[in-house]
């Protein structure tokens, strides 16, 4: 069997709730061994967010840890600590999402451990970062898209403003982590040391702004919310349609003139007004006005497999049911199935990135919690089962 990319690689993960365990199952789908470190008492914050629970697990715990070892140790104690501390000396790679400073009164920030293990890779992801006069402000999804400038531009004109549907600033960040974690060890295989990645949900999301933040650098224009419009390109939005709600994406002029052509509006195609996207764009308000009447009595399905066959970029707006059930994304293998202890089979998302050659796997079920404590006391640490059931009994692990 082919090696996944990151196989070999350890990585010892202090992080909860979104944004680490995204990062470090990502990098577990690409084989690395993620060692996720866990409260005895509670568990990852995520256990506990629900409803739904399925066997007795949260649904959103369930999303985001597949792949991964479960150790519940208390850091917090004498004990718990030097547990810690024998698997940071083995391991390649430390994520944390912890507020900044916490872990240095621990004894486990990256000061203290890059002077001990100059090979380690030491991730952080913060709400504003390690430094910064706002550092030690904590960090929230909707926060950051508040303050980031997302919420602004998401919405309707008249409406307030409006937090995206998915945490996409802890999500982005978990990328951006795992990002920063790979060129590290890119850089490590150059110089054989470690570094420090430090990641904010703030940076993220202004990182996210992308055009919309040109806009203002460049041209000196505050972005509004637009609904499902785009600022640029016309017409690019959603419409009622009798039976559902369409996407239109016409992204030049070739495929206004296809659209036009594909459901008969001769009047629209010849409009003089309507011929550049520059065009469409300024004179929106009425064009979408006309739009929205002439394609109101249209079946949602035969529309848009009438535009797809002229060539014309289109969808449905579906809901999240509808979207996992498409022979595309079963066809891609984005729905998968693992079997977990106590759910039996358990369907989850697949790989969104494909690799020819080495690619990465849904290999195991979300661990519960210190499922692989004793093993990994035993296996990886070498301790006497008398020496664990010590621990376990003073509460030092689970």
């Amino acid at each position: 069997m082919t090696e996944a990319p990151l196989s070999g690689l350890t990585i010892l993960d202090l992080s909860r709730v979104l944004s680490g365990p995204y990062c470090t199952m990502l990098a577990a789908d690409m084989g690395a061994r993620v060692i996720k470190i866990e409260h005895p008492d509670r568990g990852d914050d995520t256990r506990a967010w629900g409803p739904p629970f399925v066997g007795g697990e949260s649904a959103y715990y369930l999303s985001i840890n597949r792949n991964k070892e479960s150790v519940a140790v208390d850091f917090k104690s004498d004990a718990g600590r030097a547990i810690l501390d024998a698997l940071v000396s083995r391991a390649d790679v430390l994520v944390e999402n912890f507020r900044p400073g916490a872990l240095d009164r621990l004894g486990f920030g990256h000061a203290a451990l890059a002077a001990r293990f100059p090979r380690l890779i030491y991730v952080s992801i913060s709400g504003f970062g390690h430094h910064g006069p706002r550092r030690l402000e904590p960090g929230y999804d909707a926060v950051a898209q508040a303050e980031g400038g997302l919420m602004s531009v998401t919405g309707t004109p008249d409406g307030p403003p409006v937090r995206l549907g998915v945490a996409i600033g802890d999500i982005a960040a978990g990328m951006f982590a795992f990002q920063g974690l790979l060129l590290a060890l890119i850089a490590r295989g150059r110089t054989g040391r470690g570094q420090w990645v430090d990641v904010s949900l703030l940076d993220t999301v202004a990182a996210l702004l992308t055009n919309q933040a040109e806009r203002v650098l460049a041209a000196g224009e505050t972005p509004s919310r637009l609904g499902n419009r785009h600022a640029s390109i016309a017409p690019y939005d959603t419409f009622d349609v009798a039976d559902g709600v369409l996407v239109l994406a016409v992204g030049n002029d070739s495929q206004w003139q296809k659209f036009c052509a594909a459901l008969g509006f001769d009047a629209l195609g010849g409009d003089v007004r309507y011929r550049t996207n520059e065009g469409r764009v300024r004179a929106y308000d009425e064009l979408r006005a006309r739009l929205a009447t002439a394609l109101r009595p249209m079946a949602r399905d035969p529309l848009v497999a009438r535009l797809r066959a002229a060539g014309v970029p289109c969808g449905a707006v579906r809901s999240v049911d509808e979207a996992l059930r498409d022979p595309q994304i079963i066809a891609r293998q984005m729905v998968e199935t693992v079997n977990h202890p106590t759910i039996g089979a358990l369907r989850v998302l697949g790989l969104p990135v494909k690799l020819s050659a080495t690619p990465g796997a849904v290999r195991t079920a979300p661990p519960r919690l210190g499922e692989h404590t004793r093993q990994v006391l035993s296996d990886d640490l070498g301790m006497s089962a008398e020496r664990i059931a010590e621990l376990v009994a003073r509460g030092a692990v689970l």
